[in-house]
């Protein structure tokens, strides 16, 4: 193809056709455009943008440039849940076990943490004995038996995305709605799965900081499942302060069974139930399944199945405490009486990756036995002397930097409420 003149034409913004698309994609994965060639063409789309057809298009070039999951064997209605990045985040243990437990097959591939959110499989990882890797006949096998595979994304899938969002990370593109749908759709699409139930977040621990870019990112995503003959709905949760309260890895995983177990926060399990509800009633089957499997330990059996059936030691799931922790604790405390006025999910998301419990570079090693435990959040009464988080840390290591961003975190005044957790929903 001719480089430079499709370089041209968004430049100049103009819109590209599908088979453009396809070309263009298939040129760069082969190594016939090279990088320098690939990031103008990525910076002329951060100021022209793209329509949402051509959003459409390039997703599905970028799906289909390495391996496409077929799940169709299965014979019945396939589910991926995905979430754009917050801090304390696990809403992914708690939904896939009910939609597991209610009828439908969850086959998902997930990434791990960067910087200050955290990943499904880091939090699985902490698991002894839970493995990632799985062949896809293993993949399929666990889906057909269990219901529910959860594995690290395989680098045959969506190929075209990690070079592309490499060099977007590098060139200042990362910021554009349409580069963004078309990196998240990309895998989603590639893995499979008919329904996609999105949870975009929205706030200061967020990608997304306003309501506004999450709607627009959300309904561009939407549009692209069904531009692909999928079933996608997305929930627009807000993500100011963390989700649920515990933030690391393993302490995470605890949260999520007791959470199944009926005994965790209240925001946790709200969020957790309303995306269940909506996976459900987009396959056609009665959302109140959610809650009827959730009270009745059906999801937490299909949660011990699923670490069982990866290699897991099922026992965590009877006995979370078998989940290590970090052996040394840290209590901040209040320095005067009032309200939680704000819990700033981005510093407390920091505060962990400072102790060791996420990674710079996508190469580090992560402690997964370090977190902070938040008792107190907003619209919370303290006292002066009252314990507002715990940190485990091992041995003081990053424990002064973290303590510093945490400290920034919590704001105390004399008067606040917590502010809604589901801001909207598109379909």
């Amino acid at each position: 193809m001719h480089a430079v003149g499709f370089i041209e034409k968004k430049r100049d913004g103009g819109e590209h056709g599908a088979e453009e698309l396809r070309a263009w994609v298939r040129a760069y994965v082969a190594g016939e455009v090279p990088d320098y060639q690939m990031a103008a063409w990525l910076m002329a789309v951060f100021f022209q943008g793209m329509t949402p057809r051509e959003t459409a298009e390039l997703t599905l070039a970028m799906a289909h440039s390495g391996e496409v999951l077929d799940l169709s064997s299965l014979g019945r209605k396939t589910v991926d849940k995905h979430s754009s990045g917050g801090v304390g985040d696990k809403t992914t243990l708690v939904v896939a076990p009910i939609l597991a437990a209610a009828g439908l097959v969850v086959a998902k591939m997930s990434g791990r943490g960067l910087a200050h959110t955290g990943g499904t499989i880091d939090k699985l990882e902490s698991i002894p004995g839970w493995r990632a890797e799985l062949s896809d006949d293993d993949f399929l096998r666990q889906a057909r038996e269990v219901g529910l595979v959860i594995a690290g994304q395989s680098k045959n899938l969506a190929p075209a995305d990690g070079k592309m969002y490499a060099l977007r990370d590098v060139t200042g593109t990362v910021p554009s709605i349409p580069l963004i749908a078309s990196s998240i759709m990309s895998k989603k699409l590639a893995a499979g799965a008919q329904i996609i139930t999105l949870d975009v977040k929205v706030g200061k621990g967020a990608f997304m900081k306003d309501l506004a870019h999450a709607r627009e990112l959300a309904r561009l995503m939407v549009s692209i499942g069904r531009h692909a003959g999928r079933d996608v709905h997305a929930v627009l949760s807000q993500m100011d302060q963390p989700l649920g309260r515990a933030v690391g890895n393993a302490i995470e995983v605890r949260e999520a069974i007791v959470t199944l177990r009926g005994e965790g926060p209240d925001d946790l399990t709200e969020l957790s139930l309303a995306l269940a509800r909506e996976a459900l009633e987009a396959a056609g089957e009665d959302p109140g399944r959610a809650e009827e499997v959730w009270r009745s330990g059906a999801a937490l059996d299909k949660l011990r199945a699923f670490v069982a059936a990866q290699g897991g030691d099922a026992r965590v799931v009877d006995e979370p405490e078998r989940l290590e922790l970090a052996p040394d604790v840290y209590e901040l405390r209040a320095e005067a009486s009032g309200v939680v006025n704000e819990l700033d999910a981005y510093e407390v998301g920091l505060a962990v990756l400072r102790l060791g419990g996420g990674r710079e570079r996508k190469e580090d090693a992560i402690d997964h036995g370090v977190g902070v435990q938040l008792l107190k959040k907003v619209g919370d009464p303290v006292r002066e002397g009252a314990i507002l988080a715990r940190v485990f840390h091992r041995a003081g290591r990053g424990l002064e930097e973290s303590l510093q961003g945490l400290k920034e975190a919590y704001r105390i005044g004399q008067r606040a409420e917590a502010p809604p957790l589901i801001l909207e929903v598109v379909v």
